[in-house]
């Protein structure tokens, strides 16, 4: 407990960190809105976003590879956070920021065709509760709201319910799906995809696990729910 006070106080002396207060966003926009590019990258480089970010290895690794863009890391998670904000401060990473909240409010946060792509590295597959996907209707319909029509929403998942959900709600909906397997590694292609690791990965492989990807774009149409996960 001593040390995660620790890395708490001292994440809130990072720059690169955004922990809003509940009032700041609840039922109205944060101040960066529409506004990432100028107040806080200071560039006009797109951005592309990793939501469930944990520890932050692919918001990092990415930013690392692709200095001529901008990443965001968001997570509810302080502790996980902490990691990859240290590194990427370690490491001098200027294109590099993480935005602790609950991925509900991330409407409150980007504006319209203020984000090009989107990245969901191991999420909670929520298999009690489809809604809380972060691959359900509800939160794509989220995602319509801010992302670049250019720009594609990537999944990572050891869950096979969950990749086979995404995959025919894609279907369902007309997607332009650009690239899935259910064996990224033993597969051709994809190669963004395995450059890196999340810790959970990692221990998946471990484990003999399979790994999922999806690669997909979104539609002007409001995405619909599968008929039986309603």
């Amino acid at each position: 407990m001593k040390r995660k006070l620790e890395r708490f106080a001292e994440m809130a002396t990072f720059n690169h960190v955004i922990q809003p207060a509940l009032e700041d966003i609840l039922n109205k926009d944060y101040y960066l809105k529409n506004n990432w590019q100028s107040k806080f990258f200071q560039n006009t480089n797109p951005i592309i976003i990793e939501l469930g970010c944990g520890k932050g290895e692919y918001t990092v690794g990415l930013a690392e590879l692709y200095p001529e863009k901008n990443f965001i890391g968001v997570d509810i998670k302080g502790s996980r956070i902490w990691k990859g904000a240290k590194t990427a401060l370690n490491k001098s990473l200027k294109n590099v920021g993480f935005l602790r909240t609950r991925i509900e409010f991330i409407k409150s946060f980007f504006g319209a065709d203020e984000i090009d792509g989107i990245w969901l590295t191991f999420p909670d597959p929520q298999l009690k509760k489809n809604r809380k996907r972060l691959t359900s209707s509800r939160y794509l319909n989220l995602y319509r709201s801010f992302i670049s029509g250019n720009g594609n929403i990537q999944l990572k998942t050891d869950n096979k319910e969950l990749y086979k959900y995404t995959l025919k709600l894609a279907l369902y909906n007309k997607f332009e799906i650009k690239s899935y397997t259910d064996n990224l590694y033993g597969s051709e292609g994809n190669e963004e995809a395995k450059l890196f690791q999340t810790h959970y990965e990692t221990r998946f492989l471990k484990e003999g696990i399979k790994i999922k990807y999806i690669c997909f774009k979104l539609n002007n149409q409001e995405v619909k729910e599968l008929p039986n996960e309603e």
